[in-house]
């Protein structure tokens, strides 16, 4: 009797036991069904949503640094393991409007475009359509068209990968000047009546001799990432804008990307303003026709820079694009770790990485950009925090201001990052803001 009272109570206590199991098994696997909806950012985020009394100060620190170099609008957004955290703009849209800048504008995105084009490149090399070791020039390259190939005067092009165009390893040289911001030049040297499509641009720049031979220096290349844009046109048969779109951009869950345009009166939905500083002369519009303009509205032709360049888009939404390829697990990533991983290697100090500027593992992730009328930084920190930091106005300190822009975010990072508002603005039904507490911050 008293083995089979113990066998009995044994028996209870496992079925019970496997009963609360069981229950906690069956909880947890609900809980983990991720349910939030993603939003599109640039439709429904407003300032107010990153309103809290605990960041003030570090508001009145951004709109003193605005007044500092008479910056119109700024645009940040701050992201921790891969939830948005903030998304905030400051000062004006557009002015003449009285248009405030909300996180719902879109802005010309600058050199950041490189890092859009490089995801889309790595997307075509894990779907195996292309390699970084393929040829891009010559008789055996991905652009081996008989206009281009007539055109090549220093036959080490033939000799550039698509690896080296993404780390400006290529050797094209600017002693003529960037041929993406000489156009004038290059139609009064070429005489041409009109400001060069891509092709011709390729074909006058590819008469040139190469600086150095591929894969034996480093320097700074536009053209380099044109080239790439062309890449991803001819092996997938789309316009580079199409394609972007619907596998890189659309893919990542991201909304209101566009190419850019010259002029004010073209500008995307929701794209701001442009101001340059208020003492800079108007200069001769780039296409030839002697027309005085504003530099950022017609000074240089935004279309030649296509994937170098060119691109549209709001900070949140761009934040989100880069948590899509970030390697961390919240926001799913539309690239393979061992893509990411390749993407953000770090060589040495003078290598770039693929898309990045720059990928230490000390420092962190970075990319800026900069375009007349426009200032982008990029800084994703050893320990998942990303903050995206673009302006509608350029400076007289020019492509250096990023330089700025990155020191402003590393000082506010580090006197306000534990009292970020906990929720996350990339998802629907987000919890009421809280003050957050340095031991949860990461």
């Amino acid at each position: 009797m008293r083995k089979a009272r113990i066998l009995a109570l044994f028996a209870a206590t496992s079925f019970a036991l496997a009963l609360i199991f069981g229950l906690s098994a069956c909880g947890r696997k609900k809980q983990d069904v991720d349910t939030r909806k993603a939003v599109r950012l640039n439709e429904v985020l407003t300032n107010e949503m990153s309103d809290t009394s605990v960041l003030e100060k570090m508001d009145r620190r951004i709109v003193s640094f605005m007044n500092e170099y008479q910056l119109k609008g700024l645009q940040m957004a701050v992201v921790r393991n891969d939830s948005l955290l903030y998304a905030k703009g400051y000062g004006w849209a557009d002015e003449q409007k009285g248009e405030k800048m909300s996180p719902r504008n879109v802005m010309r995105l600058a050199s950041v475009s490189k890092l859009i084009t490089a995801i889309g490149i790595m997307t075509l090399c894990e779907n195996d359509v292309i390699s970084l070791d393929d040829k891009v020039l010559g008789p055996d390259g991905i652009l081996c068209d008989e206009k281009f190939t007539s055109a090549i005067r220093d036959t080490a092009l033939y000799d550039v990968t698509i690896e080296q165009l993404l780390r400006h390893e290529a050797g094209f040289s600017t002693a003529l000047g960037d041929p993406m911001f000489s156009t004038r030049s290059i139609m009064k040297n070429n005489r041409l009546k009109e400001a060069p499509d891509h092709d011709t641009l390729v074909r006058i720049v590819l008469g040139r001799k190469l600086a150095y031979a591929p894969g034996k220096g480093h320097k700074y290349s536009n053209f380099g990432y044109l080239l790439l844009s062309m890449v991803i046109e001819r092996v997938t048969g789309m316009r580079y804008e199409d394609w972007m779109l619907e596998n890189v951009i659309e893919k990542a869950g991201c909304w209101g990307f566009s190419l850019a345009n010259n002029y004010y009166e073209q500008r995307a939905p929701g794209e701001v303003r442009y101001y340059v500083p208020s003492n800079e002369p108007k200069v001769e519009e780039y296409n030839g026709s002697g027309r005085m303009v504003e530099r950022c509205y017609g000074g240089n032709d935004i279309h030649a820079l296509s994937g170098a360049g060119a691109w549209v888009g709001s900070i949140p939404e761009l934040a989100r694009l880069v948590c899509s390829v970030d390697g961390r697990p919240s926001i799913p990533d539309i690239l393979s770790k061992e893509s990411v991983e390749r993407m953000t290697e770090y060589v040495d100090e003078d290598t770039y990485s693929l898309g990045w500027n720059d990928t230490d593992p000390e420092k962190g992730w970075q990319r800026t950009g900069s375009f007349s009328g426009t200032s982008a930084s990029i800084m994703y920190y050893p320990d998942g925090e990303l903050w995206i930091m673009v302006t509608n106005t350029s400076t007289w300190k020019g492509h250096l201001f990023s330089r700025y822009m990155r020191k402003l975010c590393t000082d506010l990072r580090e006197k306000y990052d534990p009292v970020f508002p906990l929720q996350d603005l990339f998802y629907e039904k987000q919890a009421v803001p809280e003050k957050g507490k340095g031991k949860n911050k990461r």
